[in-house]
């Protein structure tokens, strides 16, 4: 009976015509689920599309870099590269073993129904950024923020990371010694992510990789992986 109930949902959403040849089609109560990917320069990021009837989209990305995150259609364009900020044309599908747009399907239907029920109100515009990190003194045992605005300073902090012993006199253009004073708790709250200052971790400031942040003259695992990933 169960099965039956979400077969009779899905069929309301969509048609069998609108949904045929469709790779990793899942029908469910008031939803269907399909394969999707998003291409760049380094190649395909893979995820699953789930369409809900109230309009929302979400996909799971199914990369290894990142543990299965969901994110919105346009997280989940930028997450792989492309930014372009047109999710619509850049996100396919596969029908009968060809990519198509997004846009070129019915999947989209309820989205744009949604989209005109929300007309006026002003959502919050997604920006991407890396947080700033802190990494502690194996000496003076004080924390020490580092700023990630761009490639080189994101390699500061991935190399010292990267080392076991990090001290002060380690940092950069020797910025701080263990005289310094610490920076203040209440200041240390502040890591540059623009949905919540607070913030210790979102999808909005932390970047799971990316050209920024990851090295190809890097012998570590993460920028290992990362640098086969994107040459697959």
């Amino acid at each position: 009976m169960a099965a039956s109930g979400s077969r009779n949902s899905a069929i309301v959403l969509f048609t069998d015509d609108e949904l045929k040849d469709m790779n990793g089609l899942t029908k469910g109560i008031n939803f269907v689920e399909v394969s999707c990917g998003c291409t760049s320069k380094y190649g395909d990021t893979a995820g699953k599309l789930k369409v809900f009837r109230d309009g929302d989209l979400k996909i799971r990305c199914e990369c290894s870099s990142c543990n299965e995150s969901i994110f919105t259609p346009a997280e989940f364009e930028e997450h792989a590269l492309k930014g372009y900020k047109r999710w619509k044309q850049t996100i396919w599908i596969i029908i009968k073993g060809k990519k198509v747009s997004l846009l070129k399907t019915a999947l989209l239907r309820y989205y744009k129904q949604e989209a005109k029920s929300t007309k006026g109100h002003r959502g919050r515009k997604r920006r991407s950024c890396h947080h700033d990190e802190f990494i502690r003194c194996t000496v003076c045992n004080k924390e020490r923020r580092f700023t990630l605005r761009d490639k080189k300073e994101c390699r500061n902090y991935h190399d010292a990371r990267a080392k076991p012993n990090w001290r002060c006199t380690d940092f950069p253009s020797n910025k701080f010694s263990c005289d310094a004073v610490e920076e203040r708790q209440s200041r240390k709250v502040l890591r540059r992510c623009f949905r919540l200052p607070s913030c210790e971790g979102c999808n909005y400031c932390v970047c799971l990789g990316c050209e920024m942040c990851r090295f190809s003259d890097c012998s570590c695992q993460t920028c290992v992986d990362f640098m086969k990933n994107a040459a697959n």
